[in-house]
């Protein structure tokens, strides 16, 4: 069985972790052995590295700054958990990937999609998703969602705004890749979204 790397996207709060679990189970019982990961994080590394880059305490990072630690635990996380599943005939599912940092740091903080692709490119050596889900939620009410689950980190404090231009940025990736990023109704119930993931599956 080859193997299967799917990504999970969508502004904070789109429900990503809930369809993340329902995939994994749909996936185990086709026969597929599966590995959950998340960015920033996945190893003991990234997550180090995912603390600095969320901590409240670092307003004054830098946005280049901010792009190479997303790529730092980005490069960590493909050489140590996804390039060895996928070699092993595992499916993969990646809570985030390259394309959040295309809007968050491309698109929110100006720096240029096509500027924090190439910073990536030596980081995920060539590997991308086989498919990528994005889950589209209007960036209001994934806030809202948000702030009653938890504390804001960092990047989730940032104004209204941000998270307007992202959510649009995602909108933006799906229309310029649309045979790898299948754009899914975060609005709809829990059930409908995981149908709608499950029909999109390579």
């Amino acid at each position: 069985m080859a193997g299967l790397f799917i990504t999970m996207e969508g502004p904070d709060g789109s429900g990503k972790s809930t369809q993340i679990a329902l995939l994994k189970q749909y996936l185990e019982k086709k026969g597929y052995e599966t590995v959950l990961s998340r960015e920033p994080g996945g190893t003991a590394i990234s997550e180090k590295i995912r603390d600095v880059i969320l901590d409240r305490e670092n307003a004054e990072m830098g946005y280049r700054t901010e792009a190479l630690l997303y790529a730092a635990a980005r490069a960590q996380l493909v050489e140590e958990v996804i390039l060895p599943a996928l070699d092993a005939g595992k499916a993969v599912i990646c809570d985030r990937f390259v394309d959040s940092s295309a809007v968050y740091q491309g698109i929110g903080r100006s720096l240029g999609i096509e500027e924090v692709y190439r910073i990536n490119e030596y980081a995920i050596r060539g590997i991308m998703p086989d498919v990528t889900f994005l889950l589209d939620l209007d960036a209001a009410e994934g806030l809202r969602r948000k702030r009653n689950q938890a504390e804001l980190d960092r990047m989730e404090s940032e104004s209204q705004a941000f998270h307007e231009a992202v959510a649009e940025g995602y909108r933006m990736l799906a229309r310029k890749y649309p045979d790898r990023i299948k754009r899914i109704d975060g609005s709809a119930s829990i059930a409908e979204i995981h149908e709608q993931i499950i029909r999109e599956l390579p």
